[in-house]
Order: structure tokens, then sequence, then C-alpha cells
């Protein structure tokens, strides 16, 4: 017998009141009668909803928040706001191609319906009408708004834009309201297929006489929209064809990360051995690689304390009256901020200062979980060292004019070179929704995530994030350095671990580099030949103590 949960739940799914039985009965037959196309069954899935793992990180990164375009976020009320704008731009449509609205919606229906629903990766429980106008609708909105970068991208100076859009759209695209429409743009759920837009500018170009195609002006509104988004400064950018993209989204990926046909190259530039490539690794298992742990000294220490503090009373009297008596107060007032720079006491300062209190509490007994560092990333990240420490080990940053493939690392000039990025209040988004749809399409390496993880990598706080300012790598229109590592550092959370030849090569020659220095090898040093024998050296301390206690 089912559970009572469970009966609840098929009684639910058996009687839901808001759907009509009679709608949906139809809606069937016309899927699965009406639509029984081959052809529509080979259209690959193109819009996708956003992976849970990554929407749970920033819901709004993803979720739109100032107008919704497609079936996915249509009805939600904080965007339905924005139907009266729309609604405008249809009405303009219709006067501009002198042709009813309705006569559109009809052939959109007749001739793509199937098409539409085939590019969705979710069931639009919709009936054929609602979709059909809610993509027109939305398409002439999106059209009006890319009416702006149409006009940058020729030149032409748009000294007022249509007054049912100056509200929200401005030459310059510098209102707020515009910045907001340009983060819903790149979102994943927020896409409507790219030869719907293309369809509707071939009957408005009909209506107009214009030197352009509908293809090329389509082409030239989205590479000024690139132009607007993209973080990179690249000198030469490649050929993609519109008719290989999917959807907007779909276009500024194929900019960002272009294949080969599109970077006009036969084969693949690199390729690596896999026992070449740096593994992702977590916690203190990355920090094993190239650092002592401070919490090896901390477990030394603490357990020399236990043997003093259960040795005798006056053996531990004696140690606080040395460290704590007048003559020797030298101790506690030691110029730590001078000598912290000295490797080997800058890696000891802290558990000595441990150590002290562990005295002032009159032997008062700790855990020893109490002496681990408990922070320990919660999240996957590349080994690789920050900034600040590839800058002390030597390690020189050069600027570039380009894109992800760009970056290289030249071991005979201890050079690496990152491509120059703008880092403005879209950036995030633009980079967040190009990760989430990579994850979605990509049968290869994803190329934008590991991007982010790296630049995750090696920018920790907002000193690095200044360093790589200073060096022109990063372009900063935030408010502060500090945003800019937080950026950084709240991206890095993937959907799947992945490996990219080109940018683990130079991760890989990078580690190789900073191991040599002397710094490092010190570390090293002290890890395999001190700490890793701190059971050995606590047990002489014992004997020494019972030595000492036998003498008494």
């Amino acid at each position: 017998m089912p559970s009572s949960s469970s009966h609840s739940f098929n009684s639910y799914s058996f009687s839901k009141s808001d759907i009509d039985q009679d709608e949906w009965v139809e809606s069937m037959r016309k899927s699965i009668v009406e639509h029984n196309d081959d052809e529509i069954g080979k259209i690959p899935v193109s819009i996708f909803a956003v992976p849970k793992v990554l929407l749970a990180t920033d819901p709004e990164a993803y979720i739109p928040q100032q107008v919704a375009l497609g079936p996915f976020h249509h009805w939600r009320p904080e965007v339905y706001d924005m139907q009266r704008y729309k609604l405008a731009s249809a009405r303009r449509t219709q006067k501009q191609m002198n042709v009813s609205f309705e006569r559109i919606v009809d052939v959109m229906k007749k001739n793509d319906e199937s098409r539409i629903r085939a590019c969705y990766h979710k069931f639009l429980d919709m009936s054929g009408d609602a979709l059909i106008w809610m993509m027109a609708v939305d398409m002439a909105f999106l059209l009006e708004f890319l009416q702006v970068y149409l006009m940058k991208q020729q030149g032409r100076i748009l000294k007022k834009v249509v007054s049912g859009m100056s509200h929200l759209v401005d030459a310059s695209g510098k209102k707020l309201s515009h910045m907001a429409i340009l983060r819903d743009l790149v979102m994943v759920e927020n896409q409507i297929p790219l030869f719907l837009i293309k369809t509707m500018l071939e009957a408005q170009r009909k209506q107009m006489i214009h030197e352009l195609t509908a293809e090329q002006t389509l082409k030239t509104m989205l590479m000024g929209l690139y132009h607007e988004l993209s973080p990179f400064q690249e000198k030469e950018l490649p050929e993609v064809d519109i008719s290989d993209c999917d959807h907007l989204l779909d276009f500024l990926y194929h900019m960002t990360v272009p294949n080969n046909k599109e970077l006009g190259i036969e084969e693949a530039e690199i390729d690596i051995e896999n026992e070449g490539i740096t593994e992702v690794k977590q916690g203190d298992e990355a920090e094993e690689e190239s650092f002592a742990k401070q919490s090896d000294v901390r477990r030394f220490m603490n357990a020399i304390w236990t043997i003093i503090s259960k040795s005798n009373r006056g053996l531990v009297a004696l140690f606080k009256k040395i460290i704590f008596g007048k003559p020797v107060t030298l101790l506690m007032k030691f110029p730590w901020k001078i000598i912290s720079n000295l490797p080997i006491l800058k890696l000891l300062k802290e558990p000595i200062e441990h150590m002290v209190e562990n005295f002032r509490g009159d032997g008062e007994k700790k855990s020893e979980d109490d002496g681990i560092d408990s922070k320990a990333p919660l999240i996957e990240e590349i080994t690789i060292p920050s900034v600040t420490e590839m800058a002390k080990a030597g390690i020189l940053f050069s600027p570039v004019n380009g894109g992800i493939f760009d970056i290289s690392f030249d071991d005979i000039t201890s050079t690496l070179s990152l491509p120059i990025i703008n880092l403005d209040v879209n950036s995030e988004v633009y980079f967040r929704n190009l990760v989430a749809y990579e994850a979605c399409v990509a049968a290869g390496p994803l190329v934008v995530a590991r991007y982010t993880e790296l630049m995750n990598g090696i920018i920790d706080t907002e000193e690095d994030a200044k360093l790589l300012s200073e060096k022109g790598i990063v372009l900063n229109h935030l408010k502060s350095d500090k945003e800019v590592a937080d950026l950084w550092n709240g991206m890095s959370k993937s959907v799947k671990l992945t490996k990219v030849a080109k940018m683990d090569k130079v991760i890989e020659d990078v580690n190789k580099r900073y191991s040599r220095t002397w710094r490092v090898k010190l570390s090293k040093f002290m890890k395999t030949y001190v700490f890793a024998s701190w059971k050995l050296l606590t047990l002489l301390a014992a004997v020494f103590i019972g030595s000492t206690q036998m003498m008494d």
C-alpha cells in the first residue's frame, strides 16, 4: 500500500485543476499526428535550463531581472511589466512592415512552430497560438533594441532613440535599464532561436530599400553587441557564420571560443600527453604541492606542550617563568612584523604564538582539532600560485590583445602572458552564462570554465587583482580591486572537471618554474625533513623531558 505522501502526490498529479484536459489532448494530437516530421526530429536542442549546481551559486546571474525573452520566464511578475514596451515595439513593427501583425503570427505558426518547440529542451506546455504570439512580440522588441548596435557598427550617430524605447535605451548604452537588458540578453534561459530573428529581418528588408541583406544586418547587430559585452580586446576576430549559430548567446560563445574552422586552421595547434596536465586537487592536498603547512608546525608545538603540561608542575612553572618573567618578556615583544618576512620564521610565527597562548592558559587542555587549519577551500581550485606569489618568485606578467587562446608562458623570460580584460557590471553575468551554456552543449573541453578556474586560481586577494591592474592586464571598471577578486572567486564552481590542453600546459610550466625558486624549495625541505618527522621530534622531546624529571 502506498504511503500517504505518495498517495497525496499521485492524487495531485491526476487532478491538476489548472489544466484544460481537452486542450491538453488537442496539443498531444497536434504534436504527434500533425508534426510527424523526421526533419524536425533532427533539430538539436539549443536552449537549455541552467544546471542546478550553477544556478544555486548566484540565481540573479541566470534569471532575467528586466526583460524575459521566450517561454521560460515570460509570466514571471518581475519581468512581465516589460510587456507594455514589447507591445509598443510590435505596433511599430506592424506599421513599418505595412502588414498586420496577426498576419506575421499566422505565417510563423504555419512555418515555424514545430521547429521552435524542438529548440527548447523543456516541453513547452502551452498552445501554439500562445507560443507564437509570445515569440513574435519578443522578437519585435529584441530587434528594436539591437538597432542601437547596428547604428554604432555603421558609424552612424544615433541621436534619438524611438520614443517608446527611450525610457530603456540610449545611444551610449549607459542607462541602468539598458545595462540590465544587456545582462538579460546573455542569459542561458532567455534565448530565442536566431532563425526567427533572421526571418523577421528578411520580411522587414522587403519593405525598405537597404544595401545589406538580412543576414548581413543581423551579423552587424550581433558584432556590435559582442563589442559591447566582451571583456577581451582581440586584434583579430574569428569569422563566425551566422547560419551556424543557434541563438544570440551561441554567437557570443563562438566569438569567445571559436572552432578551428572559425580560426582558419585545419587542426588543433597543441597536442600534449595527458600525464603532462595538472590535475585539480582539493584543500590540503593541493597545498602540499608547494608549501609546508602551518598545521604541521602547530601539531608539533601542541604535542610538545601536551608533554610538558603532563610532566610536573615545577617544570611547567619554570617554562612560564622563563617566558613571562620580567627578564625575558622580550619574547612577547619580538618585532614580528620585521622577522616574519624571513622565510623560516614566517612559517613558525603563527604556531609559536599559538604555543605561547597555551602557556598563558595555565595548562588548559585544548583539542587537537583547534590546531588544525580550518580554512581549507570548499571548492575545487587549480593548483597554481597566486599572482603575488608568482611575482615574489620572479615571474613576470605581460598583457596581450587577444582572447583565451592567447594565454601563454615563456620559460626563458619567466613571463606569463594573459589577455587584457575589461571588467564591468556585466562581466560576471557574461562569464557565468557562457560557462553554463558551455556545460550544456560542449562535447569537448570546457574552455571558458577552465579560463575562469585559472583566473580564480591566480587571483586570491585584492592584492592579486591590484597587481594585474598595474600590469595592464585587468582594466577595472568596478568599484574596487576587492570586487575583482570576489568576481573570480565567486565563479569557481563548475559542473565538471575539464582539461584544456593549451591552458593546462601553461599551468604546468608555471608550476615547474615556480617550484624551482628557493622559497618553494625551502618549504618542501621543511615539509619533507622536519614536519614529516614531527612525531619523532615529539618522542625525542618526551625523552628529554623524562630524563630531566629523573635528574630532579
